[in-house]
C-alpha cells in the first residue's frame, strides 16, 4: 500500500529552521571570552551557551531556544542584539536580517528579458555582459561574454547557470587565477540567497549539483554567507593572457529579481585583450 508523500513545511517555517541553524552554528564557534564572560573550566558545551547569549541579547532563555529551533518569528531589533552578541560580520548580520518575516507578498520574477535589457547587453560588447535570474540562471548574454567564458548555447539549458560554471564547467579553475576565493565567495553570496526560499525546487536542483564538488560540498556544510563586494577579477585566459576586470552588478527595476552583469577592464592592457578576443587575434 503506497502512502502520499510528506508535503514540505509551509515556507515561513522552513525558512525560520535556516535561520535556527545559521546562529546555532555562529553560536558554537565562540567562546565566553569571546564574549567577556569567564571561561569555567569543565564546560562540555562547544562554544556559548543559548542561556549566555540570551542574557546578552536581552531576551529570554525559553525565546532564544525556539529561536534556534525555528519555532517563532522575531523582529529586526531582536536579531540585530543577537548579531552582535554572535559577533557576526556585515555580510552575516545582512544574512540574519534577510529572514525578517515581511507582509508584502512576493512578486513574480518574469521568465523573459525585455527589449530594451536585451540591447543594453548586446551594446557592451566587446566587453562582457549577461542578465541573470534569482538563481543566477543566465537569460541573456553577449558575444563578449561567450568569447570569455564560453558560448552558453553550447551547454545543456539547466547549466547555463553562473555558479554551476564556476564549480562544474572543468575550464573555470584555469580561468581564474584567484579561484579558490572567488569561487567561495559566490557560494557564499549563493546561499544566502537560497536560504530564503528554502522550498525553491530550482535552487534545491542547483545545491544539489553543486554538492557533488568536494569543494563546495565542504564550504556550504560551513554555512559561509557573503555578500556582493565591487572587485577587480583577474582571468587567464588560453587566447589572449591575462585580463583584469571589474565586475558591476545593476539591478533592473522594470524586471524584479534581474540583474545585469559587466565586465569591464581595468587597464588598457585588459581593453585590448578583450578586444582581441572578439577579432580572434
Amino acid at each position: 500500500m503506497s502512502t502520499a508523500p510528506t508535503p514540505p513545511p509551509p515556507p515561513g517555517e522552513s525558512s525560520r529552521r535556516e535561520l535556527g541553524a545559521f546562529l546555532r552554528s555562529r553560536r558554537e564557534r565562540l567562546t565566553p571570552k569571546d564574549v567577556g564572560l569567564p571561561d569555567a573550566p569543565g564546560r562540555r558545551t562547544p562554544g556559548l551557551r543559548r542561556a549566555e547569549v540570551a542574557e546578552l541579547a536581552g531576551v529570554s532563555v525559553s525565546w532564544y531556544t525556539w529561536l534556534e529551533q525555528g519555532r517563532v518569528r522575531t523582529s529586526e531589533q531582536v536579531l540585530r542584539a543577537v548579531s552582535r552578541v554572535l559577533r557576526l560580520d556585515a555580510a552575516e548580520t545582512a544574512h540574519v536580517l534577510s529572514f525578517v518575516e515581511e507582509s508584502s507578498p512576493t512578486v513574480d520574477v518574469p521568465t523573459w528579458v525585455s527589449r530594451n535589457l536585451l540591447t543594453l547587453v548586446q551594446a557592451m560588447t566587446p566587453h562582457p555582459a549577461v542578465v541573470l535570474d534569482p538563481h543566477w540562471d543566465l537569460l541573456a548574454w553577449n558575444a563578449g561574454y561567450a568569447a570569455l567564458l564560453t558560448d552558453p548555447t553550447r551547454l545543456h539549458p539547466k547549466q547555463r547557470n553562473l555558479l554551476w560554471l564556476v564549480f562544474r564547467w572543468p575550464p573555470a579553475r584555469t580561468l581564474l587565477p584567484d579561484w579558490e576565493h572567488e569561487a567561495r565567495a559566490l557560494l557564499g553570496q549563493f546561499r544566502s540567497r537560497a536560504a530564503r526560499r528554502p522550498n525553491d525546487p530550482r535552487f534545491a536542483e542547483l545545491i544539489g549539483e553543486l554538492l557533488s564538488d568536494g569543494d563546495a560540498a565542504r564550504w556550504y556544510e560551513r554555512r559561509e554567507t557573503a555578500g556582493f563586494q565591487p572587485s577587480v577579477r583577474r582571468f587567464r585566459h588560453p587566447a589572449v593572457g591575462e585580463l583584469r576586470l571589474r565586475y558591476v552588478k545593476l539591478a533592473a527595476v522594470d524586471e524584479p529579481g534581474h540583474h545585469f552583469l559587466a565586465y569591464l577592464p581595468d587597464d588598457r592592457d585588459s581593453e585590448h585583450a578583450l578586444r582581441r578576443l572578439q577579432t580572434g587575434g
